[in-house]
């Protein structure tokens, strides 16, 4: 059933431990409906602005709320967001039944929920077996069954997929999209820049404690490049005169900015013979590597080739 839509945002949020700066002046807004990636180098101080989401760091200055409040003043946390920051510390003894039964009288979760977890995070059966002899997957599918006791509406998740093989992979990615679908704020933080491509429709991204960019990451990598075989190679670089063009190899080119139509119509009005016409879009891996290596900053634009 649909429910509350409730955004994340982030807000001029800044924080310093001591002499180090960890995040500086953040904002982004997340929104419901939609998977939202949270891309940045080791240190880039994402870890710190999910801990200041969950209130488990103060802001230095800024804010961090969860549908305009922050963690602390909302009313029922556990039924409002369910984070996956660390590894939860399993007791070995106990089962997975035992682990979520816990969980669930802590924060005043009905019983039935457990095994409803158990069933849809494919634990079900597993459920009696001692967590100590839980896999790495396991143990993460038991992480996220935790998270999802209070059925919340928004979800804070950091490297979600962590030892899950491909077919957990792939349950993952359509359990996250699942939630999405029914209005969820979904944030995951994950450095599979392959998973996240094929699930996240925006990004933010995050360099030295500071916004990169951020908004859809389709739009943010740009059209495409279009890849020209000719062997009048020299010809049609005049005739693109005015276009971003880069000459890779005696017979190829590779023009930004416009699209395959437009490159074969030019071809043809100046009468050069073209080969072969292909396209090449840009990854998610390659945005961030661009983005996090120049120091241009960017809010939901292209960056330029």
């Amino acid at each position: 059933m649909t429910g509350e839509r409730l955004p994340v945002e982030v807000s001029h949020l800044t924080k310093r431990f001591g002499a180090v700066t960890a995040v500086h002046d953040l904002s982004f807004t997340v929104e419901p409906g939609t998977v939202t990636g949270f891309l940045g180098p080791n240190g880039a101080g994402k870890t710190t602005t999910l801990r200041a989401l969950t209130g488990l760091v103060t802001p230095t200055t800024g804010t961090a709320t969860i549908g305009g409040l922050p963690y602390r003043r909302l009313p029922h946390p556990s039924r409002t967001v369910g984070a996956v920051l660390d590894t939860v510390a399993f007791h070995p003894g106990h089962t997975a039944r035992d682990h979520l039964r816990v969980y669930a009288a802590m924060g005043g979760h009905p019983d039935s929920r457990v095994d409803e977890l158990l069933d849809r995070l494919g634990l079900a059966t597993a459920a009696d077996r001692r967590t100590r002899t839980f896999s790495t997957g396991m143990r993460q599918r038991l992480n996220l069954a935790t998270a999802l006791l209070g059925d919340p509406r928004v979800l804070l998740l950091d490297e979600p997929s962590n030892g899950l093989d491909p077919e957990g992979m792939s349950w993952l990615r359509q359990l996250l999209r699942d939630l999405a679908a029914d209005g969820r704020t979904v944030l995951v933080s994950s450095h599979v820049l392959n998973e996240l491509e094929t699930l996240a429709e925006n990004v933010v991204v995050i360099r030295r404690g500071e916004l990169v960019a951020a908004g859809p990451w389709a739009q943010l990598t740009g059209p495409p490049t279009v890849v020209v075989r000719t062997p009048d190679a020299d010809a049609l670089l005049t005739a693109l005169t005015g276009t971003h063009v880069e000459r890779d190899g005696p017979d190829r080119l590779r023009v930004h900015g416009l699209d395959t139509p437009t490159v074969a119509d030019i071809a043809a009005r100046h009468r050069l013979r073209v080969h072969e016409l292909t396209t090449e879009h840009t990854g998610l891996e390659q945005l961030f590597l661009h983005l996090t290596t120049d120091q241009t900053t960017t809010t939901g634009q292209a960056p330029t080739p």
